[in-house]
């Protein structure tokens, strides 16, 4: 079995690699241990989303008293919501196989390890093992969840992002360990559910990779919503009592001391972040170079440094996003494939957190821009002056524009509130076509939409919104 390519991993990154791949005429194979599409389709994003989804409704249909409907009372039945949630994921992969089956992409299964530069040993899960051979490797095997000291994964008691989208009942308090995308956002679709959610995050604001503002804005909405957030804070290890489970956390107060204290609950949710699955491949035998995190070294066409081997996705390099690794797959079948001008460059990549409210950014925030050398303006819209926003009942959040004093060139956009992992793309495409912000507030938006609180935004940063009153700055 000789192939123009083979593929190692068929999440976001490697499938849609190998499918491009075939499309541009090079036979293709893939290798994958576990079920097609990967951890986002079977474990992650997806079915993440529709029990978000689901806990969304809830929350919408107890608050709809305000619009003059009554509901008496919302039933859960745990074990349907979960049949749901994976009669989506089957249609998913279904159809990923479909695509690789219908483009002649070969799919071998197993687990896989570079012998040489061009051959790979895989073994089934019977043992039996096979040869592949490859002109071109890609390697996309994605990312783990990080387990930390006291804290390992059981899937009862500690539970990592796998286990909180089967549970076989919603626990009545959970805690949650770390608050950053993947905690949050489970942490308050339970808490839609009617769970009592605690966070414990060790760093001194919760989304800390995002923009700052949007990480104070996400933190008075855990407050308004009564859901105990501890900054500074550690989880150091749990017993089980006859209450359910007792969490030992390490406290920091303002001066600087530390305490511990014990908080009850009946689940923990640990997410601290996830680890790249570079490491066991056999790459660093064939030359590659993998850190010691388990990344893989890449230039602009995704190759390492070992001529003929690529890296994508989660293995390649922060940002650890699907779309970021689809978009990386995209382009090593194109450098493959020997098309000029192939490169990985984009101007920006979209960042997105299904929380309540929603996140989303793009592009750079002020602090980034000013690093750059650039000097930032932003101007600011609040949905609560989103007459869209007001008839959805969702008023939360605002829609943050970037832009260079000097150029007007947009810089980024930022967001928080109803629907704006939808809205983002819009900033997304403006930024990557080098728009100013005058681009952005000159394009008629339809109304009444939610978008327009993005052209508002975009007319703030010249002191221009209609809807909104500012100051004078002269």
């Amino acid at each position: 079995m000789t192939y123009d390519v083979l593929v190692i991993g068929a999440g976001p990154a490697g499938y849609v690699c190998a499918i491009r791949c075939a499309q541009l005429g090079l036979s293709t194979a893939i290798v994958e241990k576990d079920e097609l599409g990967g951890v986002c389709l079977n474990v992650g994003c997806i079915p993440s989303k529709a029990m978000i989804a689901a806990a969304g409704l809830i929350k919408k249909i107890k608050k709809a008293d305000v619009m003059g409907i009554t509901v008496k009372g919302v039933d859960l039945d745990v074990k349907k919501l979960v049949e749901w949630k994976n009669g989506i994921v089957g249609k998913l992969t279904g159809g990923v196989g479909n695509l690789l089956k219908n483009h002649k992409v070969d799919v071998h299964k197993g687990d896989a390890k570079l012998t040489t530069k061009t051959k790979v040993e895989v073994t089934s899960a019977d043992g039996k093992k096979t040869t592949v051979e490859a002109k071109n490797i890609v390697i996309a095997t994605g990312s783990t969840p990080i387990e930390i000291e006291g804290f390992e994964f059981d899937g009862k008691n500690v539970w990592s992002s796998t286990e909180a989208l089967v549970p076989k009942e919603v626990p009545k308090r959970l805690l949650v360990i770390g608050g950053g995308v993947i905690g949050l956002e489970l942490g308050l679709a339970y808490y839609n559910m009617g769970t009592e959610v605690r966070v414990v995050e060790f760093m001194d604001r919760v989304l800390s990779g995002m923009d700052a503002e949007i990480s104070k804005e996400m933190g008075r909405s855990l407050k308004k919503k009564k859901i105990k957030t501890h900054l500074k804070a550690k989880a150091k290890g749990y017993k089980k009592t006859k209450a359910g489970l007792a969490v030992t956390v390490e406290l920091t107060n303002p001066k600087g001391e530390t305490k511990d204290e014990v908080f009850e609950c009946d689940a923990i949710l640990s997410s601290v972040g996830r680890s790249p699955n570079g490491k066991g491949l056999g790459l660093e035998k064939v030359g590659v170079n993998v850190d010691d995190r388990g990344f893989i070294a890449v230039d602009a066409q995704r190759q390492t440094n070992v001529a003929g081997i690529y890296a994508i996705g989660d293995v390649a390099g922060q940002p650890m996003l699907a779309h970021k690794g689809s978009h990386e797959g995209l382009c090593a079948a194109a450098a493959i494939a020997g098309q000029k001008g192939a490169a990985y460059d984009p101007a920006c990549v979209p960042n997105v957190v299904f929380t309540d409210p929603e996140v989303a950014s793009v592009g750079l925030s002020a602090e980034e821009a000013k690093a750059a050398g650039f000097d930032p303006v932003e101007g600011k819209f609040p949905f609560a002056a989103s007459g869209r926003a007001m008839s959805l009942n969702e008023t939360e959040g605002w829609v943050k524009v970037v832009g260079d004093r000097k150029t007007d060139k947009l810089l980024g956009v930022h967001m928080i509130g109803p629907e704006v992992t939808e809205l983002i793309a819009e900033a997304g495409l403006a930024i990557e076509l080098g728009a100013t912000v005058e681009d952005m507030a000159s394009t008629i938006h339809a109304h009444p939409t939610l978008p327009e609180a993005v052209m508002e935004a975009a007319e703030a940063v010249h002191n221009m919104a209609v809807h909104i009153f500012q100051k004078p700055t002269k």
